[in-house]
């Protein structure tokens, strides 16, 4: 916990002869006056001790705990059951407490963390090289983008508007600061990313073209099909893909997928009401010096001894600023360790039968809502449906302890009707049953 002492009028006034100042207003004589607020803040008057407890604590009450409803929110971050063997590991000192390890060779343990995770990440995208995490998602997806320009010094990057909107967002975001243009491409009525349009778009200036697997609505794209149009002119191919649904689909480097990037929240860490998570970034060997963050590797010492070396560290802070690839710093390191602890504990038969049981749930729940599906094709763990009722819905839900999904309508002004609903492996027939009575205007025991 950092402490906070005040400074004296005594303490300003020696800080102030030490610099050579009059006042605390010389040290911003610099900035124009037409600039300034010219004006105090307009802040409320300050509370005691027992005021701001009280006020912290009407404001915490507004949150719903994960734990209090029953969930069918997904849209990137889920509702998966997290092993009490996590908690058990990542609060031992030597994880909880450790920085950014400066001098790597000496912080064996944490190399050896970073190693392993990027072992898993690679054999779950079926791509050589990873790096040892990023911030989260969309951050990873803008990312690949800033890799792209660097690649290619093309000006133009072509999204599937099936990718997250966070991370459409981001990209956009990111792209501005480097002059390169986000073209779009619609979902058909299907659901799914229209190849005419996509590869319509993709021209000899496209840098990058962006896919995601399952796309935003859950619907497994035919990723085959739009790699071969994303590469007819050598764009990188950038796929944002659900570790959780590569038990039952094929990994993106089968596809000849450049760059694999997705959010690592699913992997063994909760909700958390937003964050932190971490994200991950896999790809192909030509493009291992131009990864962000940090890459971990496997060596002998002089006595032949396995020992963990960072093989790159792409960071500002590390290498001259303009041959940096990212700003990451503290790589989200304890996020990542839960993550690759979780994959531990499913191990390879695990994470299969954990795909083919959001299958099977998924299924019953498309059948038992007996809605209109926006996506009718194959989906793993998330599907949408029309609810003309958007906000009865929501209302009878909530009173009944449940959250039904995600409301389209905030992303897609297309599908205003629209409600996404995820399943995991903690949504049962009988919560699916719940659900369904609430979108049927029944009244549901618990």
């Amino acid at each position: 916990m950092t402490r906070y002492t005040s400074a004296t009028d005594r303490d300003r006034r020696e800080m102030l002869d030490a610099i050579g100042a009059e006042s605390l207003d010389d040290l911003f004589s610099e900035i124009p006056e037409e600039v300034r607020l010219q004006r105090a803040l307009e802040l409320p008057e300050g509370m005691s001790e027992q005021e701001v407890f009280e006020h912290l604590r009407s404001l915490a009450a507004r949150n719903r705990h994960n734990d209090e409803e029953v969930s069918f929110l997904g849209a990137g971050m889920y509702d998966h059951y997290v092993p009490a063997l996590i908690d058990s590991i990542i609060s031992r000192s030597e994880f909880l407490t450790p920085y950014t390890p400066y001098q790597p060779e000496i912080s064996q343990g944490g190399l050896q963390v970073m190693f392993e995770f990027q072992t898993a990440i690679s054999e779950l995208t079926g791509l050589p090289v990873s790096n040892a995490s990023l911030y989260e998602g969309p951050s990873s997806v803008a990312s690949a983008g800033w890799l792209a320009r660097q690649e290619n010094r093309r000006t133009k990057f072509v999204a599937s508007r099936g990718l997250h909107p966070h991370s459409r967002e981001t990209l956009r975001t990111y792209s501005a600061g480097f002059g390169t243009e986000v073209v779009e491409t619609p979902l058909d009525e299907r659901g799914v990313t229209d190849l005419e349009a996509l590869a319509a778009a993709i021209d000899d200036d496209t840098s990058a073209v962006f896919l995601q697997q399952p796309n935003f609505l859950g619907t497994v794209e035919d990723l085959g099909a739009l790699a071969e149009a994303a590469k007819r002119t050598s764009a990188v191919l950038v796929c944002q893909v659900d570790p959780m649904t590569l038990g039952v689909l094929r990994p993106p480097g089968d596809y000849g997928v450049d760059v694999a990037v997705g959010e690592g929240q699913p992997l063994g860490n909760r909700l958390d009401f937003g964050g932190p998570s971490f994200g991950f970034f896999a790809a192909t060997e030509k493009y291992i010096r131009r990864m962000p963050g940090r890459i971990a590797g496997e060596t002998v010492d002089a006595e032949g001894r396995r020992g963990f070396v960072l093989t790159l560290q792409t960071r500002e802070q590390h290498i001259r600023r303009e041959k940096a690839t990212h700003n990451i710093c503290t790589s989200q390191a304890l996020n990542a360790l839960a993550g690759v602890i979780y994959l531990s504990w499913l191990g390879r038969r695990g994470i299969v039968e954990i795909g083919e049981l959001m299958l099977r749930r998924t299924a019953y729940a498309r059948e038992a809502l007996g809605l209109e599906l926006l996506n009718p094709g194959p989906v793993v763990r998330e599907f949408a449906v029309r609810v003309p009722d958007v906000d009865g819905v929501f209302e009878r839900a909530r009173a009944q302890g449940i959250n039904p999904g995600y409301r389209l309508g905030r992303d897609y002004p297309e599908y205003e009707d629209g409600l996404l609903v995820a399943i995991t492996e903690r949504r049962s027939r009988a919560d699916i049953d719940r659900l369904a009575g609430v979108l049927a205007r029944q009244e549901v025991a618990a």
